[in-house]
C-alpha cells in the first residue's frame, strides 16, 4: 500500500480528508445576487400592493400619489423604514450564511463528496476511480472576486460533482490534487486488475505487484498537473479569423435566405413584413457575438494529464482531456470555409452531461477554426500514432477526397446516386488497423473518425427503399455526442463485409489499445511530433 506519509505529503490543506467550507461569496455567486435583483424588481413594481398588504390600516394610500420615501419622511416613519429594510437584508445575509454553512466538501482516498442543502439535504460523491478529468471554470464576476469553480466530471450521466466556488488559488490545487489521486487509483487499480488475471509465475507476480505500487506512488508523487502554470498552445487563431469564421457559417446562409424572403413577402404583401427582420437580425447577432467570446483566448495544449484545452473572453474555462476518454472525431468544413481552407474538430467524449446540454455542445468543439496545419496539430495530440504518409492519405482521400487516381474508400454504388445526388461519389467508408473513417457530404465537408478501441457497437440497418435499392446504413455507436457516427447508402454486401471487419478490427484494436495511459513520456514524444509538423 501507498505510505500515508507519502500521500499527505502531496496534497494541499483542502485535500486532507476533512469537511471544508467553499469560499463565503459562494451563495452570491450560485445566484444570490439574482435573487436580490429579482426581489428589488418585484418590491419596485407592487410596491402599493405590498404596502397595502402590509399595512391594512391605510386605507387612503391609493389617494396618496406622491413617492414612498416622501411619505416616509413627511409621517417621520424614518426609523420605522430603516429597521425594515434592516430585517430584510439580515434575512438575506442569514440565509445566505446558513447556505455556505451548510455547504462543505471534502477529499478522501477515495471520493470527492460535497453536501448542500439547508431544509433538503444533498450528498454526492465522485469515486476518484471514476474521475474523466477536472473542469475549472472562471465566470466574469467570480474572475474579477477571485474565485473559480470546480466540475468533476464523472462516468455516468448526471454524475459530476460541482464544487462552487473557491478561491483561484485553491481551487488550482484542489484540482491538481484530485488529477494525482485519480490518477494514482486508476494506475493501481488496472496494474491490480491485471495481476489478479494473470497466469503466470511467482516472479512475474511479484514483479506485477510492484509495478501496481510504483504506478501509484507515480501517479501520486508526480502529479498530474506538475506545473500548474497554463503550457504553450501548440494552435493559434487570429481574432479575425475567428469573427470571419462565424460569419462566414451555415447560420448566416440561413439569416441571408430569411432576409430575402421577408424583403419578397414585403415586395409581394405588405411593408409591415420587414420588421420582423429586425429581432431576427437581433437574435443572429448575438448569437454571434456568444460564440465568439466563448472561442476567444482559446489554446490547446498537452500536459502530463492529457491535453488541455482553454477558452472563453468573459467566462474562462478550463479542461484537461484525455485522449483514451475521446469516442469520435469530426472534421467539419461549412461552404463559406472552403476558399480559405479552414477547418473544425468537434468530438464525442465522456462529459456526464446530457447530448442536449449547452455546455455540453460547447465542450464538444476542440478546434473552432484552423487551418489544415492546425488540424494535423490537433488530431495528433489525441492520435499521435498517425505516421506523415498516414496522415496525408488521410488528407487526400478523407478531407480532400476523392481523386480520380484511386480511392480506397467504399463509397455509393452508382445505381443509388439518385438517394444522395450531390454526394454519392464522396459518401464512404474506410476501415484501417486504428479507426474506421466515415466521409460525408459535398456541400459541407466532413470527416468522422472512429477509434476502433472505444467503438461500443455497430449496427447494420435497412428501411424500405433501403431494400428495394440493395443499399444499407452503417453505424457505429460511441458515447453520446455532437458527433454522428452513422452513414447511409452503402451497397448491402459491402456494408456486410464493413461490418464484419469493423467487429473483427475493434477486438484487436481494444486489445493492443494504451491511450487511457498518458504520462510525461509520451507528452514529450508527442511534443516531438507537434513541433515537426
Amino acid at each position: 500500500m501507498t505510505d500515508p506519509a507519502t500521500v499527505a505529503a502531496v496534497r494541499s490543506p483542502l485535500s486532507d480528508g476533512d469537511w471544508h467550507r467553499l469560499h463565503p461569496l459562494t451563495p452570491v455567486l450560485r445566484g444570490g445576487l439574482f435573487l436580490v435583483v429579482v426581489v428589488g424588481i418585484v418590491i419596485t413594481n407592487l410596491r402599493d400592493r405590498i404596502i397595502g398588504w402590509l399595512v391594512p390600516g391605510l386605507a387612503d394610500w391609493e389617494k396618496y400619489q406622491a413617492d414612498p420615501v416622501d411619505y416616509v419622511v413627511s409621517n417621520n416613519l424614518i426609523l420605522l423604514a430603516l429597521l425594515a429594510v434592516l430585517g430584510v437584508l439580515l434575512l438575506l445575509l442569514g440565509g445566505f450564511w446558513l447556505s455556505w454553512r451548510f455547504h462543505t466538501f471534502r477529499i478522501t482516498g477515495d471520493d470527492v463528496e460535497v453536501r448542500s442543502g439547508i431544509l433538503f439535504r444533498t450528498h454526492r460523491r465522485a469515486p476518484l476511480d471514476r474521475v474523466q478529468g477536472v473542469n475549472l471554470t472562471r465566470p466574469m464576476v467570480a474572475r474579477l472576486l477571485g474565485a473559480a469553480k470546480l466540475e468533476v466530471v464523472g462516468a455516468g450521466l448526471d454524475a459530476n460533482v460541482k464544487l462552487e466556488y473557491l478561491s483561484t488559488a485553491n481551487a488550482e490545487a484542489v484540482r491538481a490534487d484530485i488529477l494525482r489521486l485519480a490518477s494514482g487509483r486508476q494506475l493501481a487499480r488496472a496494474a491490480a486488475r491485471d495481476e489478479a488475471g494473470g497466469a503466470g509465475s511467482a516472479h512475474a507476480r511479484s514483479r506485477a505487484a510492484v509495478a501496481a505500487v510504483s504506478a501509484g506512488l507515480t501517479g501520486l508523487i508526480d502529479g498530474a498537473e506538475q506545473p500548474v502554470a497554463e503550457p504553450a498552445s501548440v494552435v493559434h487563431i487570429p481574432p479575425g479569423r475567428l469573427i470571419a469564421s462565424r460569419l462566414l457559417s451555415g447560420s448566416t446562409i440561413w439569416l441571408l435566405a430569411l432576409g430575402a424572403a421577408i424583403i419578397i413577402g414585403s415586395i409581394v404583401g405588405t411593408p409591415w413584413v420587414l420588421f420582423t427582420l429586425v429581432p431576427a437580425v437581433l437574435g443572429f447577432g448575438a448569437y454571434w457575438f456568444r460564440t465568439i467570446t466563448r472561442a476567444l483566448r482559446y489554446s490547446i495544449a498537452p500536459t502530463p494529464s492529457g491535453v488541455r484545452i482553454t477558452f472563453g473572453l468573459f467566462t474562462t474555462i478550463t479542461e484537461t482531456l484525455p485522449p483514451g476518454r475521446v469516442h469520435a472525431f469530426e472534421i467539419r468544413q461549412p461552404l463559406l470555409w472552403r476558399a480559405s481552407g479552414w477547418w473544425s474538430i468537434r468530438v464525442n467524449r465522456l462529459s456526464g452531461r446530457s447530448a442536449n446540454d449547452a455546455q455540453s455542445q460547447q465542450f464538444a468543439e476542440v478546434l473552432p477554426v484552423g487551418t489544415r496545419d492546425d488540424v494535423e496539430r490537433v488530431l495528433r495530440l489525441f492520435l499521435p500514432g498517425i505516421s506523415a504518409a498516414q496522415w496525408q492519405e488521410l488528407v487526400v482521400h478523407g478531407l480532400l477526397g476523392p481523386h480520380d487516381n484511386g480511392d480506397p474508400y467504399v463509397t455509393t454504388p452508382r445505381r443509388a446516386w439518385w438517394l444522395r445526388p450531390l454526394s454519392w461519389r464522396r459518401n464512404g467508408v474506410l476501415v484501417t488497423e486504428d479507426a474506421a473513417l466515415l466521409r460525408r457530404g459535398m456541400i459541407w465537408r466532413s470527416l468522422i473518425i472512429l477509434p476502433l478501441a472505444r467503438l461500443q457497437s455497430t449496427a447494420l440497418a435497412q428501411g424500405p427503399v433501403d431494400r428495394a435499392c440493395r443499399v444499407a446504413t452503417l453505424t457505429g455507436h460511441t458515447v453520446a455526442g455532437q458527433v454522428p457516427g452513422g452513414i447511409g447508402v452503402l451497397d448491402r454486401d459491402d456494408a456486410v463485409s464493413l461490418w464484419q471487419q469493423i467487429a473483427g478490427a475493434t477486438i484487436t484494436a481494444a486489445a493492443s489499445d494504451r491511450s487511457h495511459r498518458w504520462d510525461a513520456e509520451r507528452t514529450s514524444t508527442m511534443d516531438e511530433g507537434i513541433r515537426s509538423v
